[in-house]
């Protein structure tokens, strides 16, 4: 399906191509880290579909544990990440972050990787009281 998208901002706005049932979570403690939050979720866009339209992001070279070497960007202004992807020419895969998809109801998480590093209360979240405002 064609997805757009857009930081929180809107300097950076982008759209691609994604299969909604390939988007992933995960729990990696690098992932903890660069979103402040318990996990990230991921949205593959498909081979070479991918097209920046507007703004140039921050881009940030992060060496895994691996030796594995991605790009992510983030808008400049408002601090948002936007897609991490492998180093070197297109056609590639761009890792848009859900969060800021247009279409993001219509993408369910397929699986969860790292799931060694997952927050023990993620699995009780039903648990944890919630209400609509603060």
């Amino acid at each position: 399906m064609k997805i757009d998208g857009r930081c929180h901002c809107g300097f950076i706005a982008f759209e691609a191509e994604a299969e909604p049932d390939a988007a992933m979570i995960c729990n990696c403690t690098d992932c903890q880290v660069l979103t402040g939050g318990a996990f990230r979720v991921t949205v593959p866009s498909k081979l070479g579909s991918f097209r920046l339209l507007s703004g140039e992001p921050t881009r940030y070279i992060k060496t895994a544990d691996s030796g594995n070497r991605r790009e992510h960007a983030f808008c400049p202004r408002c601090g948002s990440p936007i897609w991490a992807t492998s180093l070197g020419d297109d056609p590639k895969a761009y890792s848009l972050r859900f969060g800021n998809i247009t279409q993001r109801a219509a993408f369910t998480p397929s699986r969860q990787i790292f799931a060694r590093s997952q927050p023990a209360w993620v699995n009780r979240i039903d648990e944890i009281p919630r209400s609509e405002t603060v």
